[in-house]
């Protein structure tokens, strides 16, 4: 009696479905983190692990105005002043406010257009523009950031 002989091409998809779920399982083993499963479907050391980075500090206009008491001086007379230096300098690391040399990050009109592009949900009296109509696309060539009222 003969046994049943299966056609070359089953061997072949079936070794073929034996080396996908093979080397899925080894990729899984691999790549997997040794702390996932600890809480439920999640990475349990990802808190741990994001708690140890730098995080943002938002310093305030203190510790900006030690650094830069004159531009301090311009923004309280300015219409920004009761904007947070962060608002358009973005936060700092604390290796940046200990770093005498560090720069601020300087705002591009994207920032500008943040706040002063218009929408008609703002109060009325928010000065506002629509970007296709203004004179330029470019907010630095007419206003001052810590000044914007004032022409240069």
């Amino acid at each position: 009696m003969k046994f049943f002989k299966m056609p070359p091409q089953i061997n072949r998809l079936v070794l073929l479905i034996f080396a996908i779920v093979v080397s899925y399982l080894v990729a899984r083993t691999l790549l997997t983190p040794t702390s996932f499963g600890d809480s439920g479907p999640y990475r349990g050391a990802a808190i741990a692990e994001l708690s140890k980075k730098d995080t943002p500090v938002h310093a305030g206009k203190e510790a900006c105005g030690k650094r830069y008491p004159d531009v301090l001086k311009t923004l309280a007379k300015g219409g920004h002043k009761s904007l947070s230096c962060e608002a358009c300098h973005n936060v700092v690391s604390p290796e940046q406010l200990k770093d005498p040399n560090s720069k601020m990050q300087k705002p591009t009109e994207k920032i500008c257009l943040r706040c002063h592009e218009f929408n008609p949900s703002r109060p009325e009296g928010f000065k506002q523009i629509v970007l296709k109509d203004h004179y330029s696309e470019t907010c630095f060539e007419c206003h001052l950031p810590h000044q914007p009222n004032e022409v240069p």
